[in-house]
């Protein structure tokens, strides 16, 4: 529980500290309010240049994948020319739509501060050398947030797009995306991806209160990898390469979460001696 500051005597009562979070989470959602408007007001570039890119052939990512195919000899990861048609089936489907891409948007944009918000509430209620031991944290987390977010965007959404775009139970089936249906995909895996990337930070606290040894995190690694592929498969459409590629850095992250879990329980336990 956070303690007075600014000279002021004594512990803060229940009512103050309801009163400061009140005060962060205002602040939080005003700073959401503020980046989803300036989203809304972009929002045409928005929907141009990065919501609907990857429905077409000429996205980065298929030539990057194209180019790795030329390397290996393989025309496997050539995709040809496609650009997967979209259609909207409600009157306020448009609307609704660019009003939800905003607000996600604005969160995505609004994310440091959120968490400069949170981290404020909760700062004073840590020891000095705790927070001495989390400098940086707001930096960290957000790095690891963004890389999520351009990991999903960038790698997993592209393969997601085009796999389900060729997929057919019959060639007399043709494939017509609803709108409302592609955002779903494009933000369930961008931002869920970028949350994910939170693993190493959230495996670091787990271990500082002490629910978490990097012992129990070596003997369960193949129980974390049933865990990471059960989560690739929740998170991605059902195709086999994008749970791969979405496990493979998981599994790589629980590995850094190891790490960082060694080394801070050696510092907690330095701390105890």
């Amino acid at each position: 529980m956070a303690k007075r500051t600014r000279g002021e005597e004594g512990e803060m009562t229940l009512m103050d500290h309801l009163n400061e979070l009140r005060s962060r989470l205002f602040r939080a959602a005003f700073s959401i309010l503020i980046t989803s408007t300036v989203c809304f007001v972009y929002s045409r570039r928005i929907f141009d240049y990065v919501i609907l890119s990857p429905k077409k052939s000429t996205f980065v990512t298929y030539g990057w994948l194209c180019e790795l195919g030329k390397l290996f000899r393989t025309n496997g990861l050539c995709f040809g020319t496609f650009d997967y048609p979209i259609v909207n089936l409600k009157m306020s489907g448009q609307f609704m739509t660019d009003m939800s891409v905003s607000f996600f948007a604005g969160i995505i944009f609004a994310f440091p501060y959120i968490l400069y918000q949170l981290w404020s509430f909760i700062k004073p209620a840590l020891h000095e050398n705790e927070r001495r031991h989390s400098k940086g944290v707001i930096s960290i987390m957000s790095l690891l947030f963004f890389l999520g977010i351009l990991f999903g965007y960038f790698i997993i959404v592209p393969l997601s797009v085009h796999f389900l775009g060729t997929y057919q139970v019959s060639g007399t089936v043709a494939n017509q995306f609803q709108l409302d249906s592609y955002i779903s995909v494009i933000t369930t895996i961008t931002f869920g991806m970028g949350v994910v990337f939170e693993l190493p930070i959230l495996i670091f606290f787990l271990t500082k209160i002490g629910i978490l040894t990097p012992k129990f995190l070596r003997s369960s690694r193949k129980y974390a990898l049933l865990v990471i592929v059960i989560l690739a498969a929740i998170i991605t459409p059902p195709d086999v390469f994008s749970q791969l590629m979405v496990s493979a850095p998981l599994y790589v992250l629980y590995e850094i979460g190891i790490i960082v879990s060694s080394r801070a329980y050696r510092k907690k336990q330095l701390e105890e001696d």
